[in-house]
């Protein structure tokens, strides 16, 4: 149950960064006020996740993998440009995430 508290933890954080861009800096009512519904249920979740999880593994799953969807999202739906010092950076964050997953579990 933990790692879907997370999984929805980075699903609502990424739903709150999207309804940011939505808002068009808070003049569209609707996506203004999803942005603290979306972030309210992200830390929510987050921490029942952290209930259990190692919070360094966890945080850094969340911000990393929200960070990779919505540069996704920025690309594919906002037509934000993409480049290879992009991609490669995407490519390090992911990378830092296996690295603390697999020194967790080398701990135990």
């Amino acid at each position: 149950m933990p790692w879907l508290y997370l999984i929805l933890a980075i699903v609502t954080e990424v739903s709150g960064t999207t309804s940011m861009k939505l808002s068009a800096g808070f003049s569209k009512p609707l996506p203004s006020v999803l942005i603290f519904v979306f972030y309210g249920l992200s830390l929510t979740f987050l921490t029942l996740a952290l209930r259990t999880l190692p919070v360094g593994m966890s945080y850094a799953i969340w911000s990393a993998l929200g960070t990779a969807l919505i540069t996704a999202i920025g690309v594919l739906w906002f037509g934000e440009g993409i480049n290879a010092l992009k991609v490669i950076s995407l490519i390090l964050i992911i990378a830092g995430i296996a690295g603390l997953h697999f020194s967790q579990e080398h701990m135990k």
